[in-house]
């Protein structure tokens, strides 16, 4: 799943409105953020296999540092509890946290068996990205429901809260698109280098947030 992680993102702003919806961004797309770190320091690892589903082709046969069920449990309690250290929010803390804990829950849907519940255990899986048209709808409304949630929850203030939002929105939709018909990448460190990309959205989301304030 990709723009459905940043449906999440936009949503949780309704949980915790004085959230930067760059931190939410940061939060839903952690374990996105990190792998590829890990994938070039040689830590985790990828196999391109073309057909290995029928909208992925990738083979994560090895990535409980980042993927399993425990770590990402850990990860999500680690980024929540830094979070309030930083604000003092339990309510923002939390929210950060299952925003983290939310990445694994929406892979587990459409990932095959390959998701492991802790480091060498057992894998597992919905593998809806073997029935493309169900994942691509559930895709969509996950991250169209979060625009619409995250829109009632705020208001413009310029052009750039207007303009900066759809580009950016657009941006993701078109991104997502495009790793759908372009098929697979040339190597695993090029498809490295590539999803660290997805890197800008954290401070473009923090950019256009700033533009715009909380509703009520």
């Amino acid at each position: 799943m990709f723009i459905g992680h940043f449906g999440v993102a936009f949503a949780a702003k309704r949980l915790a409105p004085r959230t930067s919806l760059g931190t939410l961004f940061f939060a839903a797309q952690f374990l996105d953020l990190t792998w590829p770190i890990f994938l070039l320091l040689g830590l985790e690892h990828v196999r391109i296999v073309p057909g290995i589903t029928k909208m992925s082709p990738f083979d994560f046969y090895d990535y409980p540092i980042t993927h399993s069920l425990v770590t990402a449990l850990g990860w999500s309690l680690a980024v929540g509890s830094a979070y309030y250290v930083l604000r003092r929010s339990v309510r923002a803390a939390a929210t950060v946290g299952m925003a983290v804990l939310s990445h694994w829950v929406l892979d587990f849907l459409v990932h095959r068996p390959d998701l492991p519940l802790w480091p060498g255990g057992p894998k597992v899986g919905l593998a809806l990205w073997n029935f493309w048209v169900l994942a691509t709808v559930l895709e969509i409304s996950i991250f169209v429901g979060g625009i619409w949630i995250y829109l009632n929850a705020t208001r413009t203030r310029d052009g750039v809260s207007r303009y900066g939002f759809w580009i950016m929105a657009a941006s993701l939709f078109v991104g997502w698109v495009a790793s759908l018909v372009a098929g697979a990448p040339p190597s695993e460190r090029a498809m490295a280098w590539g999803a660290l990309s997805m890197w800008i959205f954290v401070p473009w989301a923090w950019w256009v947030d700033r533009h715009r304030e909380i509703m009520g």
